[in-house]
Order: C-alpha cells, then sequence, then structure tokens
C-alpha cells in the first residue's frame, strides 16, 4: 500500500508510529518543534503546515493542549479530501471542538484513541476511533499494518471510552504506587506486594461486582476505615491522596443513602 502521512509530534508515540509507517510503504512527513531528527524514511519538515501538504491522512500525535493550535496551524498545507486524526489523549469536549473546526473547514476529521502503550507495539499498537471520517482513517491505518477499530458515532466517543478506562487503570494504578509507598515506610512492602499480586491475579467477574456491592453496603464502615488509613499514612509522612479521596467518595454514598 502506498500513500502520504503527516505525524505532527515526534515523541514516544508519535517517533514510533512514524517509523512504522515508513517501513510498511508510506510516505512519511513529519513536524514536531522539540525534534530535529527522525528515523529513517522520515522526511521531517518545518510546521505543520509543511508536513500537511500533499498528505491524504494527518496524525495529531503531540499532545491535548496543543493539538487546536495543532490543527489550526495545519489547515493551510491540507488538500482537499485529506483526513485529519487526532490521536491525542484529550477529554471527549476536546474532540468534538476539534470536529467542528475541522468541519468549518470541510476537513473530514476522526478522533482515534490509543488504548495501549505505543513502546514495544508501535503501529500495532490497539487503537480506537470514532467522528465523520473513522472509517476512511481506519482503512488506511490498517492497510499500513495498524490495528484500528471503528466505533460508530460522533468523535468524541472513542475518547470517552479510553478515559473511562483511564479512571479504572490509572486509579488503580495510583492506590498501588501510594499502598507501596506507605508499606515500605512501615517496613513491610514485600508482604503488601504479595498481598496484591494475589488479589490481582485472582480477580474475576465476581470480583467487579463485590468491590462495587460492597461499596455500597458498607459504606459508613469503610468510610471510617479509609479515614484511618489516611491518618496512618499522614503518620507514615505519606501523602495520602488516593486514601483520602477514597475516604470522601464513600462518605458521599454513604449520605446518599441516608438521604
Amino acid at each position: 500500500m502506498t500513500g502520504t502521512i503527516a505525524v505532527l509530534g515526534l515523541g514516544e508515540a508519535g517517533s514510533e508510529l512514524a517509523r512504522d509507517l515508513a517501513t510498511a510503504g508510506a510516505v512519511v512527513r513529519a513536524y514536531d518543534p522539540a525534534v530535529a531528527g527522525a528515523a529513517a524514511g522520515v522526511v521531517v519538515t518545518g510546521s505543520e503546515a509543511d508536513a500537511a501538504e500533499g498528505a491524504d491522512l494527518v496524525l495529531s500525535v503531540n499532545s491535548a493542549a496543543a493539538a487546536l493550535d495543532a490543527l489550526r496551524a495545519g489547515l493551510p498545507g491540507l488538500r482537499p479530501g485529506a483526513a485529519w486524526a487526532d490521536l491525542n489523549t484529550a477529554a471527549p469536549g476536546t474532540k468534538r471542538r476539534l470536529a467542528a473546526l475541522a468541519a468549518e473547514h470541510d476537513v473530514p476529521f476522526a478522533d482515534v484513541a490509543i488504548m495501549a502503550p505505543v513502546p514495544g507495539r508501535g503501529l500495532r499498537v490497539p487503537m480506537l476511533t470514532s467522528g465523520k471520517a473513522a472509517e476512511a482513517v481506519a482503512a488506511t491505518l490498517n492497510g499500513f499494518g495498524a490495528a484500528v477499530e471503528v466505533m460508530p458515532g460522533d468523535a468524541g466517543l472513542a475518547a470517552e471510552r479510553k478515559l473511562l478506562r483511564s479512571v479504572f487503570f490509572k486509579g488503580m494504578s495510583a492506590a498501588v504506587v501510594e499502598a507501596l509507598t506507605a508499606a515500605r515506610a512501615a517496613g513491610c512492602e514485600d508482604w503488601l506486594r504479595e498481598v496484591i499480586v494475589g488479589e490481582l491475579t485472582a480477580a474475576g467477574a465476581a470480583t467487579v461486582d463485590r468491590l462495587v456491592s460492597g461499596s455500597y453496603r458498607h459504606a459508613v464502615r469503610r468510610t471510617a476505615e479509609m479515614a484511618a488509613a489516611a491518618e496512618m499514612l499522614g503518620d507514615l509522612a505519606v501523602r495520602s491522596d488516593v486514601a483520602a479521596a477514597a475516604r470522601d467518595q464513600l462518605r458521599h454514598i454513604a449520605d446518599s443513602q441516608d438521604c
């Protein structure tokens, strides 16, 4: 398969995607104001518009904060019919604003959510896409060996799925880091690590039901428990961000059930 793809952003994700696309036969034009070089076969340009010139598809892989500015800067270089795909981890509202701006200029737009770390996977990283140009973007990228799944619906829906997963996964990661930091301060990190591994290894569908139902059924008792946990972390000179947040959430659940 042949075609020209612009990649805006040559950080951890963008550099690997650009490299793999070039290896797969795409003409890759890239721009990143903070990066001077790129992988073999990737043409580094001087601006977003330069990178977008002649491209069939533009992949914006810079940052959520820069996504709107990147689109505005790239618009002058787009040829009629060229699609714009935003791969940044941004809120659904930001994706919808990007889609609206693209629509004002008759640019087909797709919201693309990268659903796993790119390093080690490159172009084969699982991706989910929604928006008017989702099918076209998926067809183009999959033609070069990508793994993009199309989700019916408007831009923002793919981002929503990714971020819902992030609430769970990144929240769990934060809890594990906080708990192990406290256990290290208490001198029992190895013990707690074994407990965590055992719980995660044994987890299944029933675990999710137990976590949810237990939080509601025992909200009052667990509020007091997490208040004690947060106090303990303070005594250990460890930040209690997750413990305090869990305490506050459980208190809210308990209060709402009293109404």
